[in-house]
């Protein structure tokens, strides 16, 4: 007998063998009341659960999705090679391919090496510039997120003082404390991790101010150091180049995933010149990171991200998304922070320290048909149509005079337990 697949079902029959039921950003347990943990199906900018509801997605895979889920050109390529062969005794000569192709549009970049998540590009990156430097100190943003290995992982649950060694810690986008942290460092500082703008949870975002990212670019220079900016999450969506370039900063190097295959699993490592050597006397390996048919979905991928407006048209639809919710809310009496690019967006409310009004506003919008995040940044795609946006903004309205007919917003008791925001 086939066993019943609906959500519930299957979050029951997940606790009994999985620990804790998910791990990861993927557990349901911390999202509003009544939010899908299982998927079934994802085509375009929509994803179906186990139920069958339908969603406007607005987290994109938590972005993964770039031009829309299952898009054909990118999915072609990727089973056309995966009928060829994928993961074999070695790579296929697609890896220098799609190496040429992003030295081709990352401008600082001279070389690539290719792995499978974020957590093991900016790992390499730190491994590189400790081979480069023969140093051990690294400067990384208070709250930003650089990926889930003990040495970044955000809970420190189940890691050690040591994992975090020789890390020293600055306040994103303020000289100061920047300045005062290359000084800790002393004469032993390896490098320096940029995220390509604020995008940490549960706050506003932030542009780099370029003063900040001019320091550190000097303090490298000064030092020997080597730049690194973290584009997992970013990267293509905000430029064709890296994100840093959009401000003129180039680093030494470049950590991309995500959306670099619209879905398929491979990320990136580019660097300069500068870090070669560093880069090829370091040992890193993993079982599928040498796998053919996500780096022919890569390939076709890179090709729309240059042949298509498809960064343009985030950028109208964000724009126009923006615009709507702030009249939306203002006139049921809420206000919003809306922060963030306007493709890669973070919606707070005013007034919620408790992330409650969020919390509603979201299991609102799901019983309504789109699909928000209550404390992480958003994605748009390019598969999104005004349409769409139309579609979310009268949602969100509707969720806006909802809640004003019941006013208890109570902080989510799974963010209190875990000490994420105050009961009050």
């Amino acid at each position: 007998m086939t066993a019943i697949k609906s959500d519930k079902t299957l979050q029951r029959r997940a606790e009994a063998v999985i620990p804790g039921g998910m791990y990861g950003h993927q557990s349901a347990r911390l999202m509003p009341e009544g939010y899908p943990q299982f998927f079934e199906r994802a085509e375009g900018a929509h994803i179906w659960d186990a139920d069958g509801r339908r969603y406007l997605d607005f987290m994109c895979g938590y972005g993964p999705n770039l031009f829309g889920y299952a898009h054909p050109g990118v999915d072609d390529a990727y089973i056309a090679q995966l009928r060829r062969g994928d993961t074999m005794t070695g790579p296929s000569g697609l890896m220098v391919d799609l190496a040429e192709d992003m030295t081709r549009m990352v401008s600082h970049a001279d070389w690539a090496m290719f792995c499978k998540n974020g957590t093991d590009a900016t790992t390499m990156a730190m491994m590189v510039a400790r081979s480069h430097t023969r140093k051990a100190k690294i400067i990384l943003a208070k709250g930003a997120y650089h990926g889930a290995a003990p040495w970044c992982t955000p809970v420190r649950r189940g890691t050690t003082q040591g994992d975090r060694a020789d890390q020293l810690f600055c306040t994103y986008n303020d000289v100061e404390s920047l300045d005062s942290a290359a000084r800790e460092a002393g004469g032993e500082l390896a490098a320096i991790f940029a995220a390509p703008f604020r995008h940490d949870t549960f706050v506003d975002q932030s542009e780099p101010d370029l003063a900040y990212a001019k320091r550190a670019r000097e303090i490298c220079d000064e030092t020997g150091a080597l730049l690194i900016v973290d584009d997992v999450r970013a990267g293509f969506r905000l430029a064709r180049d890296c994100s840093w370039s959009r401000i003129g900063i180039e680093p030494d190097l470049s950590c991309w995933g995500k959306a670099i295959a619209n879905g398929h699993p491979i990320s990136a490592l580019l660097g300069s010149d500068k870090a070669r050597a560093a880069a090829s006397a370091i040992y890193v390996t993993g079982s599928f990171w040498f796998s053919a048919a996500p780096m022919a979905a890569a390939l076709a991928t890179l090709k729309l991200i240059l042949e298509t407006d498809y960064l343009e048209h985030t950028q109208r639809l964000g724009a126009q998304l923006r615009t709507g919710l702030d009249a939306a809310a203002a006139r049921h009496g809420f206000g919003l922070r809306q922060t963030g690019p306007v493709q890669m967006p973070l919606i707070l409310f005013e007034d919620d320290p408790g992330l409650g009004k969020g919390y509603a506003w979201g299991a609102a919008l799901a019983q309504r048909g789109v699909y928000v995040h209550p404390w992480h940044n958003m994605f748009l795609c390019a598969a999104m149509t005004e349409a769409d946006i139309k579609f979310a903004v009268d949602a969100a309205d509707a969720a806006f005079a909802e809640m004003r007919r019941n006013t208890d917003w109570p902080a989510p008791a799974a963010l209190v337990a875990a000490g994420m925001v105050k009961a009050g």
